[in-house]
This record gives C-alpha cells, structure tokens and sequence, in this order.
C-alpha cells in the first residue's frame, strides 16, 4: 500500500489546484494520477469540512471500479467511503442510501439523479471523469448536468482528450465550470466569436488569432500536464504497414466511391445514402468485409489485411499483442482466423490474465478498452487491424498500454490500405492531435 509521501510534485500541483480552483479542468495525461490526485483533494476538504458528499460521473466501467480501488491503493485515502450507484433502479437507490464520503455513478444515469434530487441537491462537489464525454451541449447528460452545477461548490472536470475533434469541442466542457463566463453563454455565441461558417453554415474554421484567445480565456481554470514532462516512459514507435488492394478488388472500391453504389458477386447491392454514409462503407471495404444491410447480413471482400496481421504477429513471436478492431464483422473474422486470441470482455479475469502475460492476442473495440484499463504490463505491442475516426478513442486506447508502468518500447502498428479511405483518415487524426497538442502546450502552467 502506498503512502502519501509516494504522491509525485506534479500529483501534490493538481491537489492544490483543485482545493484553489473549486471549479476547473485538469486536462493530463494518462499515466499521471488524476485519480489519487482527485481523491487526495476530497480528502483534504472534507478534513477542512469544505466538502461533505461528493460525486463522481464517470464511464460504467470505471465508475463499478476504479475510484474506489484506488483509495484501497494508499494509506492515507483508505479511510474514505466510497459507493458504487450504477446498476438497476433498486441497486442505485440502495447504494445512495448508504453514507459515503465519495459515490460513483455512470454517465448515463445523470438525468436520473438529477430528476431523484432536483433543487435538494445533496452533492457538494462533482467530479466528472472523462470530461470530454460531455462536449456535446445537447445531449442529455449535458443538459441536466448544468441544472445543478448552481447547487455545487466544486466542480471538476478531468480528461486527457479535451478537444479531440478541435476547439469546438471546448465550449460545452468549460460552460460545466463557469457557466459560460470564458467562452460565452451559448453554443452559438462562441461561434460567432470565434470561428467563420462555410458558406452552408456546416463547417466552422477558428478564425485568425482564436486559439490563443481561447487559450487565454480558460487558462485561468485550466491545468494541462504532460506525461512526457514528468514521467520517464520508454520509447514508442508509431509504424505504418501499407497493403495493397487487389487490382480488380481497388477497381471496385473506386467505382463505389464515385458512384455510391456498389454490386457484390454474390449479386447484392450495397448504396450510399449520403457521404457519411460512404464514408462508413468505405471503411469496412478497406479493412475486407461489408454490411449488406443494416449491421446484420454482410460480405467479405478481400483478406490482405488479415495476412498483414498474421506476418506480424509471425515476426513477433513471443510478443502478446493488443489488436483494435472497428467493426463486428472485424471481430468475426479475426475469430475465425486466429482461435486462440482472446475477446477483452467485461470479465475482470481477462485483464489479469492479458497483465500477467498469459494472452497472446488480445481483440479488443476501442470504446471497451479506451477509458479506466491499465493493459500495459501485457505486452508492448498495439496493432489497428481497423480504425476509427475518434481522436479521443484512439489516443486512450494507446494509452492503455503506453503509460506509466510500460517497461518495453511500445509500437503502435497501423494496417492501411493504400489509396483508400484509411490514408485520409490517418491524415485527419494527425490534424487533430495537432491542434489538441497545440491547446494543451499553450495550457500548461509554466
């Protein structure tokens, strides 16, 4: 068990920011304690009778078992009680009938627990892990969130992917916070300060000079750390295996692209509605299989990523490897060819046996592994048989095995079709680190 005396200079700063703050952001990277730095600052309020109960919004897997974990981890944090509310109706109501110093609930059952308290909110302090799940203002979490925020003295958000899609994502995080005094009352008022529309009104692009203001306007309530700043991890290697389409098979996918209609051997015939739509049937074409209809009856198309894998995972003998895949045809397919690899499920004996080296190909969806998992004691190995077009999924799910405690060198293998959809979205992943990393360096307090 560790002790406080443990804790890193960087944790004991987010501490104290917390306690200063009252409302604020820690956006950290993975690997550097946002949980025990959360925990420690509860800790510390209660003892100065500044917070009472607090809760915790958090993903379902990392709300049923992280937080309170974590306080078993270190001496000075196992007095506090800490409740796990998710589970049916019954469950949650029994469990927030319980005295606790800390309760977890799941982010979807936020206007549920708004609805049960109303204005006799009993939570004197929010802490909504993975903060970035609540970019969205019109969703419901967000909506009944904000409804109670005047009845909470602190709130604090924390998150490692902030602005995943770019700085649009920011407004709805930071309106949590303050209620709209850095970025503006509205979703529609930030844009228009800030960016300019395409002429359809769809597409908004930060006008000249935004992103520092932007930076300027929440930097105040905003710690940003990076790992690499504070933490001695081992290299990572971020790799691209090209494969190459058929010539008759990359005839096809270019017909399909520019007609949006596509006709199988096996006589089906598969149309693109619209471009989102394309472009999702796009990328199960690239990656070998499509859906025929609406996820249920679906054809494969070609193996040539599969026998990328499969050279990999032959040039890597005696390395476990970690496989995301996007779609369950995906996983269907690795099945069949690979029966032996292991599916990541929600039983917690898959984890412990991936860490104690006893897997050697683990499958796993990014949404299942992407928040609240350490798998980095499994291997050093992360290969993208399929990719997706979330920043925020992709940098968490690497994550999960280039983090503190990783003692290997880490590579980050990606399976590309060349000339297809899969190169434009790689492009676009890189765009968007590029300016998520450009508002965490200019957020970073020197």
């Amino acid at each position: 068990m560790r002790l406080r005396s443990d804790m890193h200079d960087y944790q004991n700063k987010a501490v104290e920011f917390i306690k200063d703050k009252k409302r604020c952001a820690l956006f950290l990277d993975l690997g550097l304690g946002k949980t025990v730095s959360t925990l420690t600052a509860i800790s510390d309020l209660q003892d100065q009778m500044n917070v009472h109960k607090a809760l915790v919004i958090a993903p379902l897997r990392v709300a049923n078992s992280v937080w309170d974990t974590e306080a078993a981890n270190w001496r000075h944090l196992t007095h506090l009680k800490v409740q796990v509310c998710t589970g049916t109706e019954r469950a949650r109501l029994t469990a927030l009938h319980r005295t606790a110093d800390v309760y977890t609930i799941n982010r979807e059952n936020v206007p549920w627990l708004v609805k049960l308290y109303g204005k006799k909110w009993p939570f004197d302090m929010v802490v909504v892990d993975e903060l970035s799940n609540f970019k969205n203002s019109s969703s419901q979490r967000h909506k009944f969130l904000k409804k109670i925020l005047p009845f909470t003295n602190y709130v604090i958000g924390l998150t490692a992917t902030p602005a995943s899609n770019g700085l649009l994502d920011l407004w709805a995080q930071i309106y949590l916070l303050d209620g709209g005094m850095a970025l503006g009352r509205t979703m529609t008022s930030y844009k228009h300060r800030f960016f300019e529309a395409d002429y359809m009104g769809y597409k908004y692009t930060p006008r000249h000079n935004a992103d520092v203001l932007i930076h300027n306007a929440i930097q105040p309530m905003v710690l940003s750390m990076k790992a690499s700043d504070y933490l001695e991890l081992p290299n990572r290697i971020d790799l691209t295996e090209y494969v190459d389409l058929p010539t008759k098979i990359k005839d096809t996918y270019d017909e399909f692209e520019k007609n949006l209609l596509l006709e199988l051997d096996n006589g089906d015939v598969v149309e693109a509605i619209s471009a989102a739509v394309l472009a999702n049937k796009l990328l199960q074409y690239s990656v070998g299989a499509i859906y025929t209809d609406e996820h249920k009856n679906w054809a494969e198309i070609h193996g040539v990523k599969l026998d990328a894998l499969t050279d990999i995972i032959e040039q890597n003998t005696g390395e476990n490897i970690l496989i995301a895949y996007n779609f369950k045809t995906d996983l269907e397919r690795l099945q069949k060819k690979y029966p032996q690899a292991q599916v990541l499920d929600k039983d917690p004996n898959t984890i412990v046996r991936w860490n104690a080296g006893e897997i050697p190909l683990l499958l796993a969806h990014p949404m299942s592994a992407a928040m609240g998992l350490n798998l980095q004691h499994g291997g050093g190995i992360v290969v993208w048989f399929g990719l997706n077009w979330s920043l925020d999924l992709y940098q968490q799910f690497n994550g999960r095995v280039y983090r503190q405690g990783q003692t290997r060198p880490v590579r980050i293998i990606h399976i590309i079709a060349r000339d297809t959809i899969d190169e434009r979205l790689m492009m676009v992943l890189g765009e968007k680190d590029a300016t998520q990393a450009k508002l965490l360096e200019a957020l970073k307090h020197k």
